[in-house]
């Protein structure tokens, strides 16, 4: 009877400890768990953001439709940051302090990742899967910083080098935004064109939010080169190539996934055809040779009332890995239990192409490769697999 008594106390107290370490968890109650997001719903991205939110809402709909995550329903909090890192700032300590978050997922920006992690941290709050291919997302290693984009150092990296050797490419310049995006894209592709024996003909930049780019086609025109980096984004890149096209000039052009967007063609029109892009995840057109991916965009469309971008599949993949993550993590769901699953097994590819995600306790970087797309007659084609480095 004592040996029956004690192991009922002792299972009496481990429960207890499981639910007083559960109640403890800052975002996770008996029936749900809290995700935040931090996207640029107001500033010069987002276009890229508003898309992202709303795949996140999506993935996150059909599982709480499907019953949750081992019972609990996700509450998807998005908050607005402008693009700012102060605004960013802000945003991060109301989801920290009032809304009470359990991680931060899909972030959108370099300077605001940078800007928020510190808060997370403080908090022991996982900042995983941001919208940004910067090298400080997962360097220096810390145990609650996870990034599923290929750096834009690598893909531009490999992507000057698949320019000279399958496009022929000799003379290289560069226009780069002059920030630490830019400057990525610069050290990548100086590092790429030193690996086989090359330099830029000519490097030029602009300031953030720049919209006149003669001057800087003129002095690359001027340098006689043949093809074209691109360390910009959106409006920066249909400005450059517009410019350069009236001026009669017609390099090749290459661009990281930063430029990597449907809204590139729709915005800039038969001037854009010929741009190649360096990205993963594939732009979901509503024509897809992938039924699922067809199926996907109408389910889309039926709940937003607009075709989905690039951006709607990079969010949907973001809240599905929070998802398969959360899952693998069991009914006691905490921080500590989190990184565990994240970095137990890799995640499958996907309906969109997603190369295969792999996290490990030394490396929380879950992917490094890169494919290359070529706009032509104005839609993006994929044109190789990934490459290797």
């Amino acid at each position: 009877m004592k040996n029956i008594v004690s192991k009922v106390a002792i299972l009496a107290a481990a429960t207890t400890l499981a639910w007083s370490a559960q109640a403890q968890q800052q975002g996770v109650t008996k029936d749900q768990v809290v995700l935040g997001s931090i996207q640029d719903l107001s500033g010069p991205l987002a276009g890229f953001s508003k898309p992202a939110r709303n795949g996140m809402q999506m993935r996150v709909d059909e599982i709480n439709a499907a019953g949750g995550v081992h019972g609990r329903k996700i509450k998807l909090i998005v908050e607005d940051s402008g693009y700012d890192p102060k605004k960013g700032l802000l945003a991060a300590q109301k989801m920290v302090q009032q809304d009470k978050i359990f991680a931060m997922a899909g972030t959108i920006g370099t300077a605001v990742s940078m800007a928020t992690m510190p808060i997370l941290f403080e908090k022991n709050i996982p900042h995983v899967f941001p919208l940004t291919g910067a090298r400080e997302m997962y360097e220096p290693l810390h145990k609650l910083k996870f990034s599923f984009a290929a750096p834009y150092y690598d893909q531009i990296r490999m992507g000057v080098k698949w320019m000279v050797k399958e496009r022929g490419s000799k003379k290289f310049c560069i226009i780069y935004q002059d920030d630490e995006y830019g400057l990525e894209v610069l050290r990548g592709s100086e590092d790429g064109l030193k690996d086989i024996g090359l330099t830029f003909a000519e490097k030029t930049s602009f300031k953030r939010a720049a919209t006149d780019f003669s001057a800087q086609v003129a002095k690359m025109k001027g340098s006689g080169c043949d093809t074209v980096v691109m360390g910009t984004i959106i409006r920066e890149a249909i400005g450059t190539i517009g410019t350069a096209r009236k001026m009669g000039w017609n390099p090749e052009f290459i661009g990281t996934s930063a430029s990597y967007t449907d809204l590139i063609h729709k915005l800039g029109g038969p001037a854009m055809n010929g741009f190649y892009g360096m990205h993963q995840v594939s732009v979901p057109y509503p024509d897809d040779a992938s039924k699922n991916v067809r199926d996907w965009a109408a389910a889309y469309k039926a709940q937003f009332k607009e075709d989905p971008g690039l951006f709607s599949a990079y969010g949907y993949v973001i809240a599905d890995l929070f998802y398969q993550t959360a899952k693998r993590a069991g009914p006691n769901l905490t921080t500590d239990s989190f990184v565990k699953a994240l970095e137990s097994a890799p995640f499958a590819r996907d309906m969109f192409g997603s190369p295969e995600y792999k996290f490990t306790a030394t490396q929380h970087l879950g992917n490094q490769k890169s494919r290359v797309s070529q706009i032509q007659n104005g839609k993006w084609v994929t044109i190789t697999d990934y490459l290797a480095n």
